[in-house]
């Protein structure tokens, strides 16, 4: 756990182009707020969706969520442009799309710099074939990296895999890039579901990203807020074993032995490091829905 860990169950999409979602997103329950400028927006609503997100990051009011700027790809037209605007407004991360390589990063990073922040965090988007190949590469190039996001869209027609309830031909992707992240400390998110009128499949998903691990899951509309936040929020019984499994440990640490039994399940060190993780984020999610209620 390093210091860009926060709650991220769930994180919003918003076209950068349209101020009414802006304003919108600044009153929704929902952990982080991705302000796009990318391929969504259509190429004569470029230059307005920059100058609208330049804007509404300068304003704030988005009190405790993540604010995150998602920009062009650097080689696209509006890619530079984009960085140079929003390196230094306030932003709480950058997220780049398209990122296959240690490069790629490094790359990143040098523009950056050229435009005045070498602090910002970044996030990064797991979108192909090859940046799933190069995951650990990916996650190991900078502790910058704050999180990878995962495409699975556009990783789904990439594998050219069908869409299916258990979605089954992104697994292995999926695993990839979680072990690339765990291995270094970054976080990682599941990707968007474009059906908007199946629910079933995206309460699905979010639970079973969820169970596999993940932090959480992009979304592009706010009715799809409330699953993912129940999915990836801790629940009282959890939290309540969390605490019996550092209480009891400690106990048993004191009284000589190196492990104990709680609920039937042999505890050693590093399930307390994970019920610590737990309490952790739940108080942090406690925090984050006092403030937008």
């Amino acid at each position: 756990m390093n210091g860009l860990f926060r709650p991220r169950r769930s994180m919003l999409y918003v076209p950068g182009c349209n101020t009414r979602y802006i304003n919108k997103a600044r009153s929704l329950i929902v952990d982080s707020v991705i302000l796009d400028l990318g391929n969504p927006i259509l190429i004569e609503a470029k230059e307005e969706a920059r100058k609208n997100v330049v804007a509404a990051v300068k304003e704030g009011g988005f009190g405790s969520r993540e604010v995150v700027v998602r920009v062009n790809d650097i080689d696209s037209p509006w890619g530079k442009d984009d960085i140079y605007a929003v390196a230094n407004i306030g932003a709480d991360a950058i997220l780049f799309p398209n990122i296959e390589s240690r490069e790629d990063v490094l790359t990143v990073l040098d523009i950056l710099k050229d435009a005045g922040n070498t602090t910002i965090p970044i996030m990064v988007m797991i979108e192909s074939p090859l940046a799933v190949l190069h995951a650990e590469e990916i996650a190991s190039a900078s502790d910058r990296i704050a999180c990878m996001v995962m495409a699975t869209s556009d990783l789904l027609s990439h594998l050219r895999g069908r869409i299916t309830l258990e979605r089954l031909p992104l697994l292995t992707s999926l695993s990839m890039v979680q072990l690339a992240a765990r291995a270094y400390g970054r976080s990682i998110v599941d990707g968007i579901n474009t059906n908007l009128k199946d629910m079933h499949s995206f309460e699905y998903a979010c639970r079973m990203g969820r169970d596999l691990g993940l932090d959480g899951k992009t979304l592009v509309h706010p009715f799809q807020l409330d699953y993912c936040n129940d999915a990836y929020t801790p629940k009282r019984a959890e939290v309540e074993l969390a605490q019996e499994v550092i209480t009891e440990l400690e106990a048993a640490n004191a009284a000589g032995r190196g492990t104990v039994v709680v609920e039937g399940r042999l505890i050693e060190k590093h399930q307390v490091e994970a019920a610590k993780r737990l309490l952790i984020l739940s108080e942090m999610i406690q925090k984050l829905e006092a403030e937008s209620a």
